[in-house]
């Protein structure tokens, strides 16, 4: 089985999962398992709409123009 090591855990994270873990009589890392494969079933892919065409070249000269004319 794969082994993940999750490095510089917020406290406040780390006591939550430590509470879940003992509420639900788990070990910390068999908590973090539930927890990703719940929202592992709960996730959609982001879909994004077609790129769209332009007349205008996206050059560095056009896009630094823009920014002076303060358009964002």
């Amino acid at each position: 089985m794969a082994a993940l090591l999750i490095k510089d855990l917020p406290r406040e994270v780390h006591d939550w999962l430590k509470r879940e873990a003992e509420r639900n009589r788990r070990s910390m890392t068999q908590q973090a398992i539930v927890v990703l494969e719940e929202r592992m079933r709960h996730f959609r892919p982001v879909k994004f709409p077609p790129p769209t065409r332009t007349r205008t070249l996206l050059t560095a000269e056009f896009i630094d123009q823009a920014k002076r004319e303060g358009r964002v």
